[in-house]
């Protein structure tokens, strides 16, 4: 998904791409690897083939923050290896080996407005979750957050995502048969992810890890109210003074502030304000001016 991304940008912007899961030899003025981890092998080729040509190398929320430490031999060769690095979020440099920082860059994943204005839904307090079903995502802390909220409470927690193992899959229908509050959609199309965002009233990121998720630039644009967890990846798109932060894996912490949404009309205003001001960095303009810029600097 990502490597399609830059693709259609680079395009944009005149240049000739051609998209491969693993590097055949073939010449490039430039090649734009998705992983250190993953594009190993491919950024080692490349470059013992074309030694004084460029690699751009994008690290992946897994890169920087768990193969850094699980297998630096790999990671960090890559990262070695390339002449720019390119993270997602304004934090990602606090990982990143000092020796390398001169090579990174920030590029804020952009989103578009929605397609039809907004329109929260009137029945209920809907928070949405947007993410596939995987350990790195928490995926159910926003919906064992709802059973904690009062009877009187009109939140209602709706999730599309695909399930990465049957076993999450498993847990996500077992907590809509025990949860009324709780509605897992499973995997949709983008038009459908859209829809959910123009009717929700708020939207919930409770990953534990994360590079910089293009669902918080989607949301700051619609204007759409984020609940996250407190991570690097989150706070490098949001900012350090956001006000709609809880604990990694807190469960009451998060149904405070569900329950604090509902209830206080300021509290939301100060997420909406808060938005606002972030919401230029996510400008597809500003994205493709920072590619151009990178390029022209190689």
């Amino acid at each position: 998904m990502a490597a399609s991304r830059w693709a259609r940008i680079l395009r944009y912007l005149g240049h000739r791409v051609r998209i491969a899961a693993e590097y055949d030899g073939r010449p490039a003025d430039l090649m734009v690897a998705v992983h250190a981890w993953r594009s190993a092998a491919a950024i080692e080729r490349f470059k013992a083939t074309f030694p004084e040509r460029p690699v751009i190398l994008q690290l992946s929320g897994t890169d920087i923050y768990e193969y850094i430490d699980t297998d630096p031999k790999q990671t960090l060769r890559s990262m070695a290896l390339a002449d720019r690095l390119v993270a997602l979020n304004d934090l990602a440099g606090r990982v990143v080996p000092k020796r390398l920082r001169p090579r990174l860059c920030i590029i804020h994943q952009s989103a578009a407005r929605l397609p039809h204005p907004r329109r929260p839904s009137s029945r209920a307090v809907v928070v949405s979750v947007i993410g596939h079903l995987r350990d790195v995502k928490d995926p159910l802390r926003a919906a064992e957050a709802a059973r904690l909220l009062p009877a009187a409470s009109r939140v209602r927690i709706e999730q599309v995502g695909r399930a990465y193992t049957p076993e999450w899959a498993v847990r996500a229908r077992a907590e809509m048969k025990a949860n009324p509050r709780y509605l897992w959609r499973d995997d949709v199309p983008g038009a459908a992810v859209r829809r959910l965002l123009a009717r929700s009233h708020a939207m919930v990121i409770s990953s534990l890890s994360e590079g910089g998720a293009n669902v918080i630039s989607e949301a700051v644009v619609a204007g759409v109210p984020v609940l996250a967890s407190r991570i690097d990846g989150n706070v490098g798109l949001l900012g350090a003074d956001y006000p709609g932060y809880f604990p990694v894996g807190d469960t009451e912490a998060l149904a405070r502030l569900l329950q604090k949404f509902e209830d206080e009309p300021r509290f939301v205003a100060r997420l909406v304000k808060a938005l606002a001001r972030r919401a230029p960095l996510f400008r597809p303009a500003r994205e493709r001016t920072a590619w151009r810029h990178l390029l022209a600097g190689l």
